[in-house]
């Protein structure tokens, strides 16, 4: 078992510890009754917090060695060590509402890490942000360990007057304020103090000590404030405006926030890319194994990954995917009868596909896939990976016709003809909607453009916006022949209101 894994067993050094309830003690001038360590390890936080002189403090710990190790530590002080398990545990029992401090280091891990690790340390099964669909079956419910703990506490401690102090990466602080804001959770303050996660634990994650001053009075705040921990000067504040959540609210300009009148739609998923993924070598397709794949080319499309999203145009692939239904959950019984050779194919490589984790796959036909619709099958898409920090928009085409598919990391729109997807790659290029979707996207972020992210994107709003001398100005940017003319861009700007009213239409 990787214990560091599967625990998130990061200890925090104690010069950083006491540089964190300094902070707490210079800035916020808190003065404790009690102090709590959740998940408290080696206990670094309940030694530091020993400046706040607090009549009591606690440490809640799973495992048993570091229980030990704490006690032997902190024998003959107001310390108590509690051996249990923090997800079932009544901590507002043992402590009182009033005058508390909750400050820790909760574990970095994720849901899918831990199942991946067949691990044991989960929260009973939940859905806990209320999810729906395949937002619920996907990645989209998994979550994070150290999220999951903070909300709990904060939801236990709510409507008191507690401190939550966490180390957690920044996207955790980011989704605790938005349910802070969401479910109407009395605060006075969220603040992120940012710091070096490779200095400090020596991992690659953006990382801050996240700052929450609950309160028992009607109390909000749309916004939060990012500073550094290091000098504590102020950097950037991300929150709301106009009930929009925005990732730096300083640099919000000219606005096309809004909703997208084109549908924005994810890549294919298979979870078997050694089997489903090919390449071409001497007129053979080879899968990931070095086999030749002897299948009926009917069902291979070319295939752009999320990293190869490089050029305003691409019409050339080195890599190719088999695709097995028009839609998911289709029956692919099919595949026996009409296209014989692919089926032997996926049958001698079956025990691949039943190795899928997923639960997407349960009960679904042999070969599933997902992200697979008409829209997979349209001849012009403009995509974008969901990884770059500058957003590459780009047409997909092939010169024979064939539908270009993307995996699951990259995000589309379609279009009928090549002269629409033109004018639309030119706008999505263009320096003013790049300004705004880096105000809207955390750079931080695994994938920093999603598809709640590209879906904000307002395009009446930037049709009517950005004019015909900027498009050109995206065009040289870009290196691309002059192509774009007023015809192209009136055609354009019809195909958005024809869309948005379909739009307002299947809103109503």
């Amino acid at each position: 078992m990787n214990f560091k894994k599967e625990f998130g067993d990061y200890q925090t050094p104690l010069d950083f510890s006491d540089k964190a309830c300094e902070l707490l003690r210079d800035v916020y001038k808190i003065r404790p009754d009690v102090v709590v360590e959740p998940t408290c390890g080696k206990g670094n936080f309940l030694r530091s917090s020993s400046i706040f002189n607090p009549r009591a403090r606690y440490g809640v710990e799973i495992n048993k060695h570091y229980c030990a190790e704490c006690r032997k530590r902190f024998f003959g002080e107001n310390v108590e060590i509690i051996n249990a398990d923090i997800f079932g545990f009544p901590l507002k029992e043992k402590t009182g509402d009033k005058n508390v401090l909750i400050i820790g280091n909760p574990p970095w891990v994720t849901s899918s890490e831990l199942s991946t690790l067949d691990s044991d340390n989960l929260p009973r099964k939940s859905n806990v942000k209320g999810l729906r669909g395949i937002d619920a079956l996907t990645g989209s419910s998994n979550f994070d360990i150290c999220e999951y703990i903070v909300l709990q506490l904060i939801n236990e401690y709510r409507n008191s007057d507690a401190v939550v102090a966490m180390l957690c990466k920044t996207s955790v602080a980011r989704n605790v304020f938005r349910e802070l804001v969401g479910k109407h959770i009395n605060f006075k303050c969220c603040d992120v103090y940012e710091f070096d996660s490779q200095k400090v634990f020596g991992i690659n994650a953006s990382a801050c000590l996240l700052v929450v001053k609950l309160c028992r009075d009607a109390s909000s705040s749309d916004h939060c404030d990012v500073y550094s921990f290091e000098n504590g000067g102020r950097i950037s504040s991300f929150g709301y405006k106009d009930g929009a959540f925005y990732s730096d609210l300083s640099s919000i300009s000219r606005s096309f926030e809004g909703q997208s009148c084109f549908q924005w739609r994810q890549g294919v998923k298979h979870d078997c890319a050694k089997i489903m993924e090919l390449t071409l070598e001497n007129n053979r397709f080879i899968n990931g194994l070095k086999e030749t794949a002897d299948v009926e080319n009917d069902l291979v499309f070319p295939l752009v990954k999320s990293s190869m999203f490089k050029s305003p145009i691409i019409d050339k692939f080195s890599k190719y995917v088999i695709v097995t239904q028009k839609k998911a959950r289709d029956d692919t019984a099919y595949l026996e009868r009409e296209y014989p050779k692919t089926w032997r194919y996926l049958q001698g490589r079956a025990s691949y596909f039943s190795k899928r984790k997923s639960s997407i796959y349960r009960g679904a036909p042999d070969f599933s896939m997902f992200g697979v619709g008409d829209y997979s099958f349209t001849r012009y898409k403009v995509g974008v990976s969901g990884f770059y920090k500058t957003p590459l928009f780009s047409i997909l085409m092939s010169e024979d016709g064939k539908p270009v598919m993307t995996d699951d990391t990259s995000y589309f729109i379609c279009f009928p003809t090549f002269e629409l997807a033109y004018a639309a790659m030119l706008f999505l290029n263009s320096d003013e909607v790049q300004a705004f979707l880096n105000g809207v996207a955390f750079m931080d972020a695994k994938r920093p453009y999603t598809k709640k992210v590209l879906e904000r994107l307002d395009f009446m709003k930037i049709v009517n916006r950005i004019r015909l001398c900027e498009l050109k100005q995206s065009e040289s940017k870009l290196e691309l022949p002059r192509f774009i003319d007023e015809q192209i861009t009136r055609n354009f700007i019809q195909h958005v209101k024809a869309n948005s009213g379909l739009f307002a239409t299947l809103s109503d």
